[in-house]
């Protein structure tokens, strides 16, 4: 009895440590290959804007008065005066400019003066040639000079007339003259009664999105004064990568997410056929498309979000139902294929695939895979083609959607 006690336990040591050393399945997480929706779907960050702005500007130079409408008031067009622009003060004049100005003046009133003097003298010669032509007239009626002489006089009447006239108006034009050269020299008066203003209405009805010169000033033709715009009417831009842009449909749809609301439906509605170069952050020259987006949800879902907000838009470019899909976390490479371990009896066996599109979630297999297969989520070094396996349930989704 002694005796089997001893080889009892060297059994028992020989049994443990043949179980220690036996090879023990590797425990793996597994997913179901099967039929899912996938989507593909690109996601970048845009812009909301309105899609006619209108910057109203100065239609004349002039001193424009202060504004009184603010960022978000409501104007309609053809009655609502946003801005109205009167006469600018003269230049003041600076030492030289004021006596040139006063040179001007008194040259001005000489020319005055000598208009004047020849006034008087024309009118007198004008005078005594009346006299000389009444004298005539007598005279030829009494048949004592010729009819020669006679025209002399009433021509000499006439070229007086004509000259007096002719000097009147030289008296004018030199009035005018000093008045002009006086002008430049006279104070501006701000508070002279009966200055006109240029009122400048609303082009379109909608609202003010920006005062862009709120402040009185002297402002030159063309100078922006406002922007306005309908924020009923709102769009959303992206600048997409040209590889992703190729592959964006107008028509296609999107979901605008991000801005601070609720999720709002939106449609692709142009595809600009242009490209930019732009800087990432990393340092990098990108080529970017503009991308226009409609909204097309209810208006209330969106009535906060304003011009130049931020936005984020998922566009879909791919979508396919009930489509064979496997796990991205069940793939790796195989030389320059793509593979996975399938589950078979309990063992892993290395299977080559051949994958379609593909997003963050799920690809869609094409060739070497059937639905049902259970392939092993993120393989480790313990795992290879023919190792036993004990499978743990993972928790998969049905969904594709990127």
């Amino acid at each position: 009895m002694r005796r089997l006690i001893p080889a009892a336990a060297l059994l028992v040591l020989i049994g443990f440590l043949v179980w220690a050393f036996l090879p023990r399945p590797v425990e793996v997480d597994v997913a179901e290959v099967a039929p899912r929706t996938l989507e593909i779907i690109v996601e970048e960050e845009g812009e909301a804007r309105i899609r006619e702005v209108f910057t109203v500007s100065a239609t004349i130079t002039g001193k424009l008065q202060r504004i009184s409408l603010h960022a978000g008031d409501s104007v309609t067009a053809g009655e609502t005066v946003v801005a109205s622009i009167g006469p600018a003060a003269p230049v003041l004049l600076d030492s030289r400019s004021r006596a040139v100005a006063e040179a001007s003046a008194a040259a001005a009133q000489a020319a005055m003066d000598l208009a004047r003097a020849q006034l008087m003298q024309a009118e007198a010669t004008y005078e005594f040639m009346t006299t000389e032509a009444n004298r005539a007239t007598a005279l030829y009626e009494k048949g004592a000079i010729s009819q020669r002489t006679y025209d002399n006089a009433i021509l000499a009447r006439k070229t007086a007339q004509a000259a007096a006239s002719s000097a009147v108006a030289n008296l004018a034009v030199r009035e005018k003259d000093l008045e002009s050269a006086l002008a430049v020299l006279r104070p501006d008066k701000s508070d002279e009664a009966g200055r006109c203003c240029v009122e400048i209405v609303a082009p379109v009805s909608g609202r003010v999105l920006r005062v862009l010169t709120e402040s009185e000033q002297v402002v030159q033709s063309g100078t922006p004064i406002l922007e306005i715009g309908d924020p009923r009417s709102l769009e959303i831009m992206v600048e997409l990568l040209s590889r992703d842009a190729v592959r964006v449909k107008e028509g296609a749809a999107a979901m605008i997410t991000g801005w601070g609301g609720a999720p709002v439906a939106a449609v692709v509605e142009r595809v600009e056929p242009s490209a930019v170069t732009k800087v990432s952050a990393l340092g990098i020259d990108e080529q970017r498309v503009k991308v226009i987006l409609a909204l097309t949800g209810p208006a209330k879902e969106w009535s906060q979000l304003g011009h130049g907000f931020r936005a984020i838009a998922r566009i879909v470019l791919w979508r396919e139902d009930e489509i064979l899909t496997i796990p991205v976390g069940a793939l790796f490479r195989d030389g320059s294929d793509w593979a996975t371990y399938v589950v078979r009896d309990g063992r892993a066996q290395l299977q080559t695939i051949s994958l379609g599109e593909r997003n963050e979630s799920f690809a869609q297999v094409l060739d070497g895979l059937q639905a049902g297969d259970l392939v092993v989520l993120h393989p480790s070094d313990r795992v290879a083609d023919g190792v036993t396996v004990a499978t743990n349930a993972s928790a998969d989704t049905s969904k594709g959607q990127n």
